[in-house]
């Protein structure tokens, strides 16, 4: 009875880390900021804005299809170099990359986080939907999933705040 016991507790245990590793898929935030969808758009999409609130250094084209970079400076220069690739570009509605893949390579699902913008005019500001998908699909462990999602959650949790601070700052400009 015993045995069974054990083994019920470790397929228990192994059931419910499955589960945790499966939500972790995406990340998913909201914001209302006081700017326009076209201001707000130009916030996500133009590497000047983006530089303001988010990378130390943006260097792309908000074109479908434009490979560029996002530089991520520690104490010590930088710290972290992050490749993107424009997927959509829809003003003001829609801006999407990918990154966090291998220089060199191609970006597609399985290899590359997805980040989408999705605007929507309410009210007297604009509604920012930003999801960041792709995590279980790049075949990490589940220790690394788990670090990687956790990572990026803390990032995000940073640099949201900052970007509708700052959108809202654009946004009361004349």
């Amino acid at each position: 009875m015993r045995n069974a016991e054990s083994s019920a507790n470790v397929m228990r245990n192994q059931t419910l880390r499955k589960v945790r590793v499966m939500e972790l898929g995406s990340i998913e935030r909201e914001l209302f900021i006081e700017a326009s969808p076209e201001v707000v758009f130009d916030v996500v999409s133009n590497p000047m804005h983006v530089q303001e609130w988010w990378a130390d250094e943006a260097h792309f084209e908000p074109t479908p299809g434009t490979e560029g970079e996002l530089a991520f400076k520690g104490v010590s220069g930088v710290d972290h170099l992050a490749h993107l690739t424009v997927v959509d570009a829809i003003p003001p509605r829609l801006f999407s990359f990918r990154w966090a893949y291998e220089a060199g390579e191609t970006p597609v699902e399985g290899n590359s986080l997805l980040v989408t913008f999705e605007l929507r005019s309410s009210g007297t500001g604009t509604l920012l939907r930003m999801t960041e998908s792709g995590f279980r699909e790049m075949g990490w462990e589940a220790a690394v999933l788990e670090a990687q999602y956790a990572d990026h959650v803390r990032g995000w949790n940073t640099f949201m705040p900052r970007l509708n601070e700052y959108g809202n700052k654009q946004g009361s400009r004349p």
